[in-house]
């Protein structure tokens, strides 16, 4: 017999899902155009090395799977990896910036196994874009997807991964990687319990203290005495902040805590939250296109996705509550009116640019009605061998 249920972590989009995934879709997809990124579609399948190169993307997220000639291939977890191969083979001769956008699926191998595997996301990727406005564009073209969806309960938390590790490596090389860690989980327990000494226990502390208004942390490092030769990466997020400002609907929160699942980034970091969803993350990686360059010839490069299913998740009270209905029923009232209802439809279909449905049994007149109405339908032609014979509102 048949196995009809779904492989673990597998799920089918119902008509009424699908509508609503589209309608987020189609909003954050016209501002991705009003601001001049053009969509990519990038391969599902990647040759695993191309999805691991340079350890930005840990093997054990990877679905494997075996292709021809003995290759082994990869279902992609994210797709910043697969633009970037795209970009440094096909687009990097082109005039940079290049301003990309998607919206596709994602796998991801998780270590519980009735975990979700199969994921969409819609994001962008800013191919060549350096400095403070690459930076203030994403950020705030991220704000803008937000409002076109009419979401108002969110929050971006913002982090810098090169200042968070230039306050890392004032520690010995020994305490670095457990410090990270427990900074990265908040472990505040877990810090006081590490075997170092105590002057480095309370610079820990300090770092783990981190997250706040901006300005606010900002001055907190500023004032650290144990801090130096920073001025230049706490200048570049102040004068960030005070791009965004003014424009942003609301305050970002600063947390050099915030590390991001994926190994590829090297400055600015960030997620959106919205109750207990993150909706929302992306970074800078200035680093990532050279490991697909034969040169080794990078591009500096920024980008964030929107996580589809959890966006879903916190609009659902605003999303659309049912299908929309066909406009039309056409109805052949014997077989010899099949062609006039078809023809007719087509009509309808061309001059008004709506759905029109076909009714393809003979049925009697209440039998057509009750339909009609039980599908939302407003409108019924009946149609016989010589034309239209008459038209009604349901």
């Amino acid at each position: 017999m048949v196995n009809l249920t779904l492989p673990i972590g597998a799920r089918d989009l119902l008509p009424l899902d699908v509508a609503q995934k589209q309608w987020i879709e189609t909003r954050l997809q016209s501002v991705f155009r009003s601001w001049g990124y053009h969509c990519i579609i990038t391969p599902t399948l990647e040759h695993l090395g191309t999805l691991t190169v340079g350890g930005a993307v840990k093997l054990e997220s990877v679905i494997q799977v075996d292709g021809s000639n003995a290759e082994v291939l990869g279902l992609r977890p994210e797709l910043t990896a697969s633009i970037a191969r795209a970009y440094a083979s096909r687009l990097g001769k082109v005039t940079s910036p290049q301003r990309l956008y998607y919206n596709d699926n994602v796998f991801r191998k998780l270590p519980s196994s009735n975990r979700q595997q199969e994921y969409y996301q819609s994001g962008v990727e800013l191919l060549g874009g350096a400095g403070i406005l690459a930076d203030a564009e994403i950020l705030l073209l991220l704000a803008k997807c937000l409002e076109s969806t009419s979401l108002n309960n969110w929050q971006m938390v913002l982090g810098d991964v090169g200042l968070t590790t230039a306050l890392l490596n004032t520690f010995p090389v020994q305490y670095q990687a457990k410090v990270r860690r427990c900074i990265a989980e908040l472990d505040r327990i877990g810090l006081l319990n590490l075997a170092m000494p105590e002057q480095l226990k309370s610079q820990a502390l300090d770092l783990i203290d981190l997250r706040g208004q901006p300005h606010e942390v900002l001055e907190r490092i500023l004032s650290l005495t144990w801090v130096k030769h920073l001025d230049t990466e706490i200048q570049y997020l102040q004068s960030l902040i005070a791009l965004i400002e003014h424009s942003f609907p609301v305050t970002p929160i600063l947390d050099l805590s915030l590390v991001q699942s994926f190994g590829y980034y090297t400055g600015i970091v960030f997620e959106v939250v919205s109750g207990n969803y993150v909706i929302a993350q992306g970074g800078r990686y200035d680093q990532l296109l050279g490991l697909y360059n034969a040169q080794c010839e990078s591009h500096p490069s920024i980008g964030f996705c929107l996580n589809l299913e959890d966006l879903h998740k916190v609009l659902m009270p605003t999303l659309p509550r049912e299908i929309e209905p066909s406009a039309w029923l056409v109805v052949a009232i014997a077989p010899d009116a099949v062609n006039n209802a078809f023809s007719y439809a087509s009509d309808l279909r061309t001059k008004y640019g709506v759905a029109v449905e076909l009714e393809l049994e003979f049925r009697d007149r209440d039998a057509v009605v009750a339909y009609g109405r039980s599908r939302g339908i407003k409108q019924v032609a009946w149609v016989s061998s010589s034309g239209v014979l008459s038209t009604e509102n349901l």
